[in-house]
C-alpha cells in the first residue's frame, strides 16, 4: 500500500471509530508507531481535523466525514461476489440484509461498473463453501473473472490430470464456479470445438488476449451445471444437523447446499452428492450432531458403518 492509499485508509479507520491509539494503527497498517506519527502530522496538515489526548488515543472531530469514497472495479467485484457467498453459505438471517446492502452499494456505482457487477455475478457460481486450502492465487481468479464479463479470449497453458506437459489452447471464458474443493473456468475451447471445464489450480500460464468473442445467448452457466451434475450421476439427500454442527457441515461440505430451514434446534439441509458412502463417512465424523432424513439408503450406510466402527472398538450391538 502506498503513503496516499494509507492516508486515506487511516481517515476512515479513524471515522469508523471513537478512540484508536497510535499503537493499534500501527499493528493494523503494519507500519511503525513514529510513521504513524508521521502520517498523523501530514493529515493534520492537510486540514483533517484530527484530535489526540496523550495516553488516550486519537479521534477525528465530530462531525467530520469523507466525502463517499468510489470504489474500483477490482473492489466492487470482490463486494459483490462476497455478497453471493455470504448469501449461500450463511443461514437465511443474513441473505434479507446482505441482499439489501449490496443493492445500495450497486445504487451509487457509474453506470459502467453497475453493468460490469451484474455480468461478473452471472458468470460467477458456488456450490460447496470455498476454504483456504483449495483458494486459487488471486492473479489467476480475479483476471478470468473480468475476461468472463468482458467476453475476451483466454490464452492458457493447461496441464489436465495426468498429463505429462502443458497443452496451449485460446478459450471463451462463460463463467467461473467452485466445486470440489477447487475453482473452475467455464469455457469453449477453441482447441476442442466444445465445452470445458479447467481448474484453476491447473493453469500454468494465463494471458487474457484484446479480442472480444460474440455473446452466447444459447449458453446458460446453471444450466450447464445442472446438466453436468447429471452426468456425475448426483443423488439428493437430506440431513439435519444441530446448531453446533452447522458451521463446519458449511465449510467441509464438498457438496453443494441446495436449501437449508431451521427446524428442531438446528436446520434441514438438501444437497446434492456424487458419493453416499463418502457421505456416510463424513457425517459419522458429526457424532451425535446430525440426523439422516433420505434417502434410506445413505440412513443404512450410515447404521452399517456406524456398527463396524462400534464392533472394530468391541461394543456389543445387543
Amino acid at each position: 500500500m502506498n503513503r496516499t492509499d494509507r492516508l486515506l485508509a487511516m481517515v476512515l479507520h479513524l471515522q469508523g471509530r471513537r478512540v484508536v491509539r497510535a499503537e493499534d494503527l500501527a499493528g493494523h497498517f503494519e507500519i511503525s508507531v513514529r510513521t504513524v506519527y508521521r502520517d498523523l502530522d501530514a493529515l493534520g496538515e492537510a486540514g483533517v481535523p484530527i484530535i489526540g489526548e496523550a495516553g488516550v488515543g486519537y479521534t477525528l472531530m465530530k462531525g467530520y466525514h469523507l466525502p463517499p469514497v468510489m470504489l474500483t472495479a477490482d473492489e466492487a467485484a470482490a463486494l459483490f461476489v462476497g455478497g453471493e457467498m455470504v448469501k449461500e453459505f450463511t443461514d437465511g438471517s443474513l441473505r434479507a440484509p446482505i441482499s439489501s446492502a449490496l443493492l445500495k452499494v450497486r445504487s451509487v456505482l457509474p453506470t459502467d461498473r453497475q453493468a460490469g457487477v451484474d455480468r461478473l455475478v452471472e458468470t460467477t457460481a458456488v456450490l460447496a463453501s470455498p476454504r483456504a486450502a483449495g483458494s486459487p492465487d488471486q492473479r489467476t481468479l480475479l483476471p478470468i473473472q473480468q475476461a468472463a464479463g468482458q467476453r475476451r479470449v483466454l490464452h492458457l497453458d493447461y496441464r489436465g490430470r495426468g498429463q505429462e506437459s502443458d497443452t496451449a489452447r485460446d478459450v471463451e471464458p462463460l463463467g467461473v464456479v467452485f466445486f470440489g474443493n477447487g475453482w473452475h473456468l467455464i469455457a469453449w475451447c477453441r482447441l476442442r470445438q466444445d465445452f470445458r471445464q479447467f481448474r484453476l489450480d491447473r493453469i500454468r500460464r494465463l494471458a487474457v488476449r484484446d479480442e472480444r468473442f460474440p455473446h452466447r445467448p444459447d449458453f446458460s452457466l446453471a444450466k450447464h451445471l445442472a446438466e453436468f451434475g447429471a452426468q456425475r450421476d448426483t443423488v439428493a439427500a437430506r440431513i439435519w444437523f444441530e446448531n453446533e454442527a452447522l458451521g463446519r457441515a458449511r465449510q467441509e461440505s464438498f457438496a453443494g447446499f441446495v436449501e437449508e430451514k431451521k427446524a428442531r434446534g438446528g436446520a434441514e439441509i438438501a444437497l446434492m452428492t456424487y458419493s453416499l458412502p463418502w457421505l456416510a463417512r463424513w457425517l459419522l465424523s458429526f457424532g451425535t450432531g446430525f440426523e439422516v432424513l433420505a434417502p434410506a439408503e445413505l440412513r443404512d450406510l450410515v447404521q452399517a458403518e456406524a456398527a463396524r466402527i462400534a464392533e472394530k472398538h468391541g461394543v456389543s450391538r445387543g
